[in-house]
């Protein structure tokens, strides 16, 4: 029924990650900033993350933006490399490859 709706009215459909990030908590992990979780649903609602480049991520076919003004680049490359590796066994040496160089 979701998915009717969101082909009838033709809507825009984002996943973000607003809560823990980066490893386990209470040991690697920590909660994405509230600043930077501003910041993704401000460029959501004045349309700049629409504009955004995106890289696909291959195991869901998730299109995850390269860039998000005001939140910086080198944040999303490291948060998309440590999820990633979740699911690197499944991957190609191509798809493993074309992911962030940081």
């Amino acid at each position: 029924m979701l998915a009717q709706k969101i082909e009838e009215h033709k809507a825009d459909v984002w996943l973000i990650n607003t809560g823990w990030t980066g490893g386990a908590y209470g040991k690697t992990g920590q909660r994405i900033s509230l600043k930077y979780s501003r910041g993704i649903i401000d460029a959501i609602h004045s349309g700049e993350l629409k504009k955004a480049q995106y890289q696909t991520y291959p195991i869901f076919d998730l299109q995850i933006p390269t860039e998000i003004p005001g939140i910086p680049s080198d944040k999303l490359a490291q948060l998309f490399k440590e999820n990633f590796t979740k699911y690197q066994d499944q991957a190609t040496p191509e798809i493993i490859a074309a992911g962030p160089k940081i």
